[in-house]
């Protein structure tokens, strides 16, 4: 920060919002972590598919864990506030007041999540258009973004939902705006999810062509027609109701906010690696892939130019980084399949049981249990004869095919609890394979990735670093610095 060591004492509040929970930090000018607290969120399946959350949950989760790091700080140093969430669909009247996203009519679950996959039909016929639009989503749209979700909801719930719809929000901007009162969108968001570009701003024959005519009739304004660069100040700053909510001062700077996976990007794509006797130091920036990977993994990968990727989403231009073009292959499901591989297993109670007897975690007491069972060979081996096709949710990248369905084969009748760490091994080496597809998919258009950074909660996991490692680090530029790199630089 401008002045650093010259003006101590000056505060930043992050609040990010994932799919189970809300977290929040306290860090200084300098950027070190002085506080951290995060709150559960509730989420609904009403039925298969069908994911949805609250918007008035969500903030107040904000809400509590926001006083939880600010106690003890004198609120006059507290200078600013971001938020960066999920890229799930809000939905309220022209009041601001929630609506319901659901058959039941239910109008506290407002939200249609980011992997909500009602809207199959609709996404079928978007992408039966070839619209111009969609060779910037790697040339098939998915289900998980908001246009096929708008679809449905005009649909399917015409007159309890889109009839009395005012605004349709992402959640980033949700968040932003009940802070601020503000109502402009991210260009992170826009870009991302919604088909807008950063260059021509929104195609009214897009719109018109899908059967949502309505939206371009108001000249956007249920969707955005303000649009800002991530972390641009909004309006007068933190309103006096949402600064009593989040016990903050009010006035004080909220910035334009990022989607969850992009905020990891952004925050680990610059990371500074001088001093660390890693390879990769003095490679370019674009060298580098940021894996964002936590209930799902997103790869970050940016470049001067516009690189057109075959089931990739993007190029996007500025929605990361600023005056870059993003490309972002994933994953729809990665710790949500673990954590379904491993919780489905006759062994889980005995897992459960010994993890708690060591006060571990499930997963660092998998992790020491392969080590147990590996003996001489390398822990990769023991999965020679067990193999995992990790598309249980479809697949986002490089296939872009949501149709796509998962698979275990080399199943025997056992089901101990080495047969569970085996099956949780041959899971994870299952998403580590699917990076590498992503990779391969983006040099074969023009990236050069050497690099490999991770974040979020899997990269804490240090099986899951090792095997993302072991299973992309032989085909690379860079083979050396990408298997080092990726093991050393993850948070």
């Amino acid at each position: 920060m401008p002045g650093g060591d010259q003006e101590p004492g000056r505060y930043y509040v992050g609040v990010d919002v994932g799919t189970g929970s809300v977290r929040a930090a306290l860090v200084d000018q300098r950027g070190i972590l002085l506080a951290f607290a995060d709150q559960p969120i509730n989420k609904w399946e009403p039925q298969f598919n069908h994911h949805e959350q609250s918007s008035e949950d969500i903030w107040a989760a904000c809400c509590v864990v926001t006083k939880k790091v600010v106690q003890g700080i004198n609120s006059n140093q507290i200078r600013g506030l971001g938020f960066d969430a999920t890229c799930s669909l809000v939905v309220l009247d022209k009041q601001f007041r929630p609506l319901p996203v659901n058959h039941e009519g239910d109008s506290h679950r407002n939200i249609i999540m980011w992997l909500d996959h009602r809207a199959v039909s609709q996404v079928h016929r978007i992408n039966k258009t070839q619209h111009s639009v969609l060779q910037y989503v790697g040339g098939v749209m998915s289900v998980e973004m908001q246009a096929p979700k708008l679809l449905w909801l005009k649909e399917s719930l015409r007159e309890t939902c889109w009839d009395k719809a005012g605004h349709f929000f992402d959640l980033p901007d949700f968040l932003s705006w009940k802070a601020t009162g503000v109502t402009a969108r991210s260009l992170c968001s826009l870009v991302c999810k919604w088909t807008y570009s950063a260059e021509k701003g929104w195609d009214d024959s897009f719109w018109k062509m899908i059967g949502l005519e309505d939206l371009v009739a108001d000249n956007y304004s249920k969707i955005g027609n303000q649009v800002l660069p991530p972390g641009a100040s909004l309006g007068n700053g933190l309103t006096p109701e949402a600064a009593k909510d989040l016990g903050l001062p009010a006035g004080i700077a909220v910035a334009a906010s990022l989607i969850d996976a992009h905020a990891g990007g952004l925050g680990v794509i610059g990371t500074d690696v001088r001093g660390h006797g890693l390879a990769c130091e003095g490679q370019p920036v674009t060298s580098r892939l940021a894996v964002i990977c936590g209930t799902s993994s997103c790869h970050m990968g940016i470049s001067k130019d516009p690189i057109f990727v075959p089931g990739v989403w993007g190029p996007y231009f500025s929605a990361m980084v600023p005056g870059f073009w993003l490309n972002e292959g994933g994953q729809s499901v990665t710790g949500k399949l673990i954590d379904h591989m491993v919780q489905g297993h006759a062994a889980f109670p005995e897992l459960q049981a010994k993890a708690t007897a060591r006060c571990q975690s499930v997963y660092a007491y998998l992790n020491s249990h392969l080590d147990l069972i590996k003996k001489a060979q390398p822990v990769g081996f023991l999965t020679v004869d067990l193999h995992v096709w990790p598309d249980f949710h479809g697949n986002r990248s490089p296939l872009a095919d949501l149709t796509l369905k998962g698979m275990v084969t080399g199943l025997k009748l056992s089901q101990d609890l080495d047969d569970l760490a085996i099956l949780y091994l041959a899971t994870v080496q299952a998403i580590a394979f699917g990076t590498r597809l992503i990779i391969e998919a983006m040099e074969a258009a023009g990236h050069s990735i050497s690099t490999l950074f991770l974040c979020g909660g899997l990269s804490k996991n240090p099986l899951f670093v090792q095997m993302h490692a072991d299973i992309t680090g032989g085909h690379g530029k860079n083979e050396q610095s990408w298997e080092s790199c990726a093991s050393q630089t993850s948070g």
